[in-house]
Order: C-alpha cells, then structure tokens, then sequence
C-alpha cells in the first residue's frame, strides 16, 4: 500500500487519512521555493498517472483498520487536482466513506478548469492556497506552469468560494524577503475581501524547503496579521511559537490585543508572559473575554465586542 498514508492528528482538520493522488513521483503545475519536495520543473499534466482501482483498494483497507477518523484528505506529491480521475475518485470515496467528511489540499491553480471547479464542488471540505496577489511575487514564490496567472487564481477563489457549500480554507505561506513585504499584505487583503471561508491561516516555513530560502518568526506573523482587515477569519499556523520571546501586557492591553485579532491558546503562549497569562485568565474568569469556534480552533476575544466580530466573521450568503 503506497497511496494511502496515516492518520495523521491535524489540529485543523483533526485526524486525517491521506491519499497520494501522485505516489510515483512529484508532478505539480507549480515548483513553490518553500517546498518540501525536491526541486522539478513545474508541469501542466500529470504524466505518471495512479490507476484509480489501486488507490480505492488501498482506501478500503485503511478504512477497516483505522475507525477513529474524522476526513479523508486529498493530496499529492505535488498538486491533487492534476489527477486526471479524480470526479470519478470522489464518487468512489463519498459511496463508502459513511460520516467521514472528504477534504483536498490545492494550490488553487486548476480551478480556472470548470471540470476542477465543479469536482471540487462535491467535496466536505476543501484547502486552497494563496501564496500572492501580484503577478511578480506570485511568478518568484510559486514558479508556476506557463500559462498560469495569479489574477485568474484569484478570480477563481472567490468564484468558488461563493459556490461552495462545504467548508473552505485558505493557507498562505510567507517566506522572508519575498511576500511578506506590507505592499504584498494589503494585496492579499484586497483579493480576499470578497472570499467567503471559514478560516485564513497564515504561516511560514517549518520543514526543509526545496530553495535556500527563509521562513518568519512568530512575532513577524503576528504583525503581519495585523496589516489584513480585522473582519477577516485570520489564523496564525507556526510551529515556531517557542522562537518567540513573551512580553508583559496590562488587562487593557491585553483586550485592545484580543480586539484587533482574536488569539489562540497558542498565541496566547508564545505572547504573554506568566503574568500577563494570569490576568487573561482573570479576564476569562470574568468573563471580559469570550471564546468562538472557527472549525475546530478556538479563538478568545472580548466579550463586548463578540457579536460585533461574529457578524463580521465570513459565511455565506
């Protein structure tokens, strides 16, 4: 069994089966420099192509030997929707998947094909991500496929994200001295203002990339978090948090914080100081903050301005 991999525990989509839509090698239609796969030219098709019976052969058996699951995620040693059977995969999967919820991991750049776009429709949950905003960054981080353009991205995410029924999340990857510039930032909060989805989690490099290239540090993330537009579902995804150095926050201080962007338990950690965490949780106890879920990740806000963030939070219309 080579294509099915896992579980894997993810606090974000919780445990997860993976499937290798591209278990013989790497074929994507972008060559990202964070990748974590070695470098290959980006490719418009896949060439090494999985039968679709192995892969469903493989699912059946993992499925009788892991029970506690919760979503049977997409993937690839490269880009999941190059996968030339995948409608077909789906229909497969969703006949035996019972209450397992369905979830892919995408660039976003094969969403401008409706037959894509419409597969893609059919799943529970769905991961697209958005590395930039502007045709120069996008060409130096992700090193697309002729042929593809970030506007046409763009325009396809938030085509999609109005169609979609299902759960939808956007990942965008910093990486230092390349789209972490406030220019590049405020590209992005324009692209995704009209962007409905659950969350946005923004992060950075925390495996070997595939370039000599850099990730940020917790406190850099959490700056730029603060250059998008507070209505928006920003969540900061690092396993760099014990890089960061705590400070010392007042109780003002530490709800002026939470209002410009709700916290995790995480950020809270890496953030506050033993005695600025104690005053939080006086806070909590006060009932002066609040907490909201945002599938699976709790975040903490300020009582008096919680119904003022939820109705601003992003669903559908």
């Amino acid at each position: 069994m080579n294509t099915v991999f896992g579980p894997i525990h993810s606090r974000r989509f919780g445990t997860s089966l993976g499937i290798d839509l591209s278990s013989s090698s790497k074929q994507c239609n972008f060559d990202c420099l964070y990748c974590e796969l070695s470098p290959m030219k980006a490719i418009s098709h896949q060439y090494a192509v999985t039968p679709i019976e192995e892969i469903l052969d493989d699912l059946k058996e993992a499925l009788l030997k892991h029970s506690t699951l919760d979503v049977i995620t997409l993937t690839a040693n490269g880009e999941p929707t190059m996968y030339p059977h995948l409608n077909e995969l789906i229909t497969l999967i969703n006949a035996i998947k019972g209450d397992l919820h369905t979830l892919i991991l995408s660039n976003s750049a094969s969403l401008s094909d409706k037959r894509v776009f419409n597969t893609l429709l059919r799943l529970d949950q769905v991961k697209l991500s958005l590395d930039a905003a502007t045709p120069e960054i996008f060409r130096k981080i992700d090193r697309p496929a002729e042929g593809i353009e970030i506007e046409t991205i763009i325009d396809s995410i938030q085509r999609f994200s109005h169609a979609f029924c299902g759960k939808l999340f956007i990942e965008i990857l910093f990486v230092r001295g390349i789209n972490d510039t406030p220019q590049e930032v405020l590209a992005l909060n324009a692209a995704l203002q009209s962007v409905h989805c659950e969350r946005i989690d923004i992060g950075t490099i925390d495996r070997p990339p595939a370039y000599p290239v850099q990730g940020l540090e917790f406190k850099e993330l959490y700056a730029l978090s603060h250059l998008f537009d507070p209505s928006l579902p920003i969540h900061i995804v690092s396993r760099t948090h014990a890089t960061a150095t705590p400070s010392r926050y007042t109780c003002d201080e530490i709800l002026t914080t939470l209002d410009k962007r709700p916290l995790t338990d995480d950020d809270i950690h890496a953030l506050f100081d033993d005695e600025s965490r104690q005053e939080f949780q006086n806070l909590l106890n006060e009932g002066k903050i609040t907490q909201i879920e945002r599938s699976n990740i709790i975040f903490y806000l300020p009582f008096a301005n919680s119904i003022k963030k939820r109705s601003k939070t992003i669903k559908k219309s």
